[in-house]
């Protein structure tokens, strides 16, 4: 258990196989563990998740990254087309394929077997007849070795003799008789071959041991040779929760981004209407603030380092618009101000937002401006400086969202800045481009001035190559960072990794790709704490 009202997986596996199909979209509008966006991975379903926790999203997001799938044989693909052939019992079928999970996977299947069909199945017959050539010479065969045996004496055979005096002397005269021609004795003890038991004398004969053998091993291949028939000829029932998986491959979690509603306003509701919390102020709003200020006093600002921090003196009160309240911080031997802002305790801080913060604080006089926020949207990163005053962006830890059990110790990253991406743009000669990523620009508290950084602070880079203004969809991967996680990639899969494949993805160099159509690339990157930041280059 990882949440506290986790769903088992079966239960939602048994709800996704008899409603949906493969490619099909799935919207849980209650993510919590993400067991929804677990299953439909699991089974080849697309899928959104929503919840209004963070910590909520942080749990599906890392139960996702971390979880391994099996990868199931597509109908659509040359391997599925061969698997079906396999279980369907016929001729592959030779056409072109493109790997459209749509198609579907290929599945287990059972025969629905009934009266009706066995009795139109004329392939029985046939097949009796080709095996009774088998059989017949080998039923005579038996009789002729057990009839022509002096040693023979089961209990049958006496039985045989006791209840048929006359009929036994007749044989005895055909025997004398087939001994004065020349002929092999034949005896008539298995007139029918249900009469054959399942296992020899003890006495028999060897020679009849071994005919014996060999005509149960026909009987047993004729009946299974039937069963086939009987099986391949009738209605199949595929079953959709067994699909072919194909054990020499394993399969990890598809791309997805994690989204925010960007901006958006929470609605409160009474017993009338909803009613806009603009009008009607919400108290929970006001305590939610004066908690994240009562633990940034304690706390501070910092770098994921706790050395590069800005340690307030005095955290008080502000009366203003959007500003909340003014920091006192140590630069040196020099007392400095700070306004500080807070972002929605569910939602997203817009570019907007920190403007009419800065223009805010320009007017009182401060040279600095810190927002605090969960998360900010793509293009308020972008906005740093609004004239003398400098703007940095720290980032809330979700663990703020559990405040009532959270202790005020100050001993946790719940304030950290993240520095801008610095990056390049390379113009190809062929027309094409390539993103080149230098490290990240860091705000150094301390000095009160930004100073880059390396490569060793980023844990992973995407890009969006066609970037819409709207959704960042990761079209490029790569993975940085000082220890190189091949080595636990490779232990979390329990497989062998193409080395040359990861080494394309290990890299700070994008691969080449087209100009964007819509004019616009993102670049987003994450540090090793999952802090994530986002840039828009025009090009």
């Amino acid at each position: 258990m990882v949440y506290v009202v986790q769903t088992n997986t079966k239960i939602i596996q048994r709800c996704l196989l008899m409603a949906t199909d493969p490619g099909d979209l799935v919207l849980d509008p209650t993510c919590g563990s993400g067991t929804t966006a677990y299953v439909a991975e699991h089974w080849g379903r697309r899928w959104i998740t929503i919840d209004t926790s963070r910590v909520a999203l942080a749990l599906a997001r890392a139960r996702l990254m971390g979880a391994r799938y099996p990868f199931y044989h597509l109908a659509d693909s040359p391997e599925g087309l061969a698997k079906e052939s396999e279980a369907s019992g016929t001729l592959p079928v030779a056409k072109p394929t493109h790997g459209d999970i749509r198609q579907g996977f290929v599945y287990q299947r059972v025969p629905h077997i009934t009266l009706k069909s066995i009795a139109n199945n004329a392939e029985i017959d046939v097949l009796w007849d080709r095996w009774q050539q088998t059989l017949e010479p080998l039923r005579q065969q038996l009789n002729a070795v057990l009839g022509g045996s002096v040693a023979y004496s089961s209990q049958r055979h006496k039985e045989h003799k006791a209840g048929h005096e006359e009929k036994e002397k007749e044989k005895e005269k055909n025997k004398e008789k087939e001994k004065e021609n020349n002929k092999t004795p034949v005896g008539n003890y298995f007139s029918e071959e249900y009469q054959i038991p399942r296992n020899p004398e003890p006495d028999w004969p060897d020679a009849a041991k071994a005919i014996h053998a060999q005509w149960w091993e026909a009987r047993i291949q004729r009946q299974k040779d039937i069963d086939k028939s009987i099986s391949d000829r009738a209605e199949q029932e595929y079953l959709y929760d067994k699909p072919y998986e194909d054990n020499a491959r394993t399969r990890v979690s598809g791309p997805f981004t994690v989204e925010s509603l960007s901006p958006h306003r929470v609605l409160a509701a009474d017993d009338d209407d909803f009613v806009d919390p603009a009008a009607r102020p919400r108290p929970e709003q006001t305590d939610f603030s004066q908690m994240v200020l009562d633990h940034l006093k304690t706390s501070g600002v910092h770098q994921g380092d706790k050395k590069n921090r800005i340690t307030f003196t005095s955290v008080g009160p502000w009366p203003g618009t959007t500003i909340a309240a003014e920091g006192r911080f140590m630069e040196g031997e020099t007392e400095r101000r700070a306004a500080i802002t807070i972002g929605p305790e569910f939602g997203t801080l817009a570019r907007p937002d920190l403007v009419a913060a800065a223009r805010e604080a320009a007017e009182a006089g401060f040279r600095l401006l810190i927002a605090c926020a969960f998360n900010y949207d793509a293009h308020a990163s972008e906005f740093s400086k609004l004239g003398p005053v400098q703007v940095i962006r720290a980032r809330m830890n979700p663990d703020l969202h559990m405040a009532d059990e959270l202790k005020n110790t100050g001993t946790g990253n719940l304030f950290v800045v993240f520095g801008e991406p610095d990056v390049e743009i390379d113009r190809l000669k062929d027309g094409q481009l390539q993103v080149r990523i230098l490290g990240l620009d860091i705000f150094d508290p301390q000095k009160g001035e930004v100073r880059p950084g390396g490569i060793d602070d980023i844990a992973a880079w995407f890009i969006d190559t066609d970037y819409n203004e709207e959704s960042f969809f990761v079209r490029h991967a790569y993975f940085l960072g000082a220890q190189d996680p091949y080595k636990a990639l490779k232990t979390t899969l329990k497989a062998e990794i193409d080395e040359d494949a990861w080494a394309s993805l290990y890299r700070n160099v994008s691969r080449p790709f087209p100009r964007p159509t819509s004019g616009r690339l993102a670049v987003k990157v994450i540090n090793h704490f999952g802090d994530e930041v986002m840039k828009v280059f025009s090009v």
